[in-house]
């Protein structure tokens, strides 16, 4: 479960998915299964939460990782590549961004 707090040293991505309400289940689905079979399981990975708004138009993933380079060695990956191939077919963009936590209120 992702826990954040100003204290915590590690990567925070943050992807957003732009897409269409008769593919967001199918993208949903795909990340789904990249989470529970590959992302999850590799090194530096602490902890991620997906979302999708109401009008299934857009989907976004917060994910947590002790270092930068294990979430750059993970997109890296043979299987990571793959599989962001077909994600992006089922996208009109996406784009995970590094963040530094700030603040909590």
């Amino acid at each position: 479960m992702p826990t954040i707090s100003k204290d915590k040293t590690c990567q925070t991505v943050l992807t957003t998915f732009e897409t269409t309400p008769g593919v967001a289940q199918d993208l949903m689905e795909a990340l789904q299964s990249a989470f529970d079979e590959v992302i999850s399981k590799q090194p530096g990975f602490i902890a991620a939460a997906l979302h999708i708004n109401d009008a299934q138009t857009r989907i976004a993933n917060y994910s947590q990782w002790q270092k930068r380079e294990d979430y750059q060695a993970m997109l890296r990956s043979d299987e990571m590549r793959k599989r962001n191939r077909e994600i992006n077919g089922m996208c009109k963009s996406f784009e995970p961004v590094m963040y530094e936590v700030e603040g909590i209120y």
